[in-house]
Parts: structure tokens; sequence; C-alpha cells
């Protein structure tokens, strides 16, 4: 017997008529679907589209209200972001998600030329880090060394202008093992461990160990050049 030509078939019902087909899943299950979304979900998540991944017949917005009644003085609270929600660390618990890391900074070439240059010359000048390059140094750069608190300012030299020096620091000397200046290694060192190129510079530094040594801020026969 064949059905009737006005029986509507299922996809063609409305869609509220649709819907109402299947019954709602309890208030307590939604809850478990809005707290599983929430806690897998990186980015805050808004209730319409909570309600797209829910069953039909869900009410996302009711469950938010359940599920933030209930993590209500948790670890966890469910906070609002703008028109989305997510799960955040309550404010009071936040120092236990800190974490200290070190960071680690690449210098470019133009800062290990400086430091080097400072390492093997100190006390030494702007203008005669710039004569030993043979270019300018940019304040940048000898910025980001003041800043890691590998160089320091040096004396100021008694020479017109009175300009002052540059000379490395305990904390430069720490992070490299060095117990002072006299120990900085040769240039072939230097070039093995692939700080220099092996290209010949354009002022060449003293090499440790050819009757050579790193200067002191304190040098005999510097004090004249130099004032406390």
């Amino acid at each position: 017997m064949s059905e009737p030509d006005d029986m509507p078939e299922a996809e063609d019902l409305p869609e509220d008529e649709e819907q109402s087909l299947f019954d709602a899943p309890p208030m307590g299950e939604q809850e478990r679907m809005v707290e599983a979304i929430l806690f897998a979900t990186a980015e805050p998540v808004t209730v319409r589209d909570l309600e797209a991944r829910m069953p039909h017949g869900c009410d996302a917005a009711e469950a938010l209200v359940h599920l933030r009644k209930r993590y209500s003085g948790r670890g966890v609270h469910l906070v609002k972001v703008g028109d989305a929600w997510a799960m955040r660390t309550a404010p009071d618990l936040g120092f236990l998600m800190q974490k200290e890391t070190v960071e680690t900074r690449k210098l470019s070439r133009a800062a290990i030329e400086t430091l080097a240059i400072i390492a093997y010359h100190q006390p030494v000048t702007r203008a005669e880090i710039e004569e030993i390059r043979g270019v300018s140094v940019s304040r940048g750069t000898v910025d980001q060394l003041l800043e890691m608190e590998w160089i320091r300012f040096g004396r100021r030299k008694m020479t017109p202008g009175r300009p002052v020096t540059f000379v490395v620091t305990e904390a430069f000397l720490d992070h490299f093992g060095l117990e002072s200046a006299r120990d900085l290694p040769g240039l072939k060192e230097l070039r093995a461990a692939g700080l220099l190129d092996n290209r010949p510079s354009p002022a060449a530094m003293p090499q440790l160990g050819e009757g050579e040594e790193p200067e002191d801020e304190a040098g005999a026969g510097q004090s004249e050049l130099f004032e406390d």
C-alpha cells in the first residue's frame, strides 16, 4: 500500500519540528559536554559555537550558568571573555603557573666584534673601537652589551673631550669561565669557535701566548691617561 502523496518526508520538515523529534540530553550531561569542549579548546568559545557542537535541543547558555556555579571557589574558574567563555586558573593561584626560563640571545656580528675589541683592548673608547673595526659602532650594539651587563663604562680618558671608555664586567668573565681578561683565548681559538672569520681582520687583535696580553684597566703606564 502506497503512502499518501501529501505525507511530508523527514527532510522536508521545518527545522523546529525536525529538532523536536530528538530529546535534549539532561542538563547534567549538557554541563559535561560544555566542560569537555572548554577544556579541550585553547581559545574562548561562544555560546553559538558550543551549541553547534552539541546535540539538538541543548541550551549551552543554561549549562554555562550551572557550570560556573559548580566551579566557583575551585582552582579553575569559568570566566567570560568578551562574548565567549573559557576555563582559567583562579587569580589567587596564578603564582603556581609561573616558570623561570633562560632565554638564549644570539649576538649579532657587530656585537661580537665590539665585545671582542673591548675585551682585548680595554679600556677602550667608542672612537677606538670604530678605528679598529673600520666601521662605525651603532648605539644599539653598545646598548645591547650594556643591557646584558657584559660591558660597563670605565674611566674617562684625560684627552680632549674626556671620552668615556668601556671595559668588560665580572658577569662577562663569569659567563665564559674566565678568572680575568688575561685568560681570554687567542685569535686561533676564537676562529675555531666560530666567533671570528678566517679572513684577516682590519686590525689584528693581540694573541695570548705570543708576547702580548690584553691590557688591564689598571695596567701600568695607563694611569696618566685616565681619571678616576
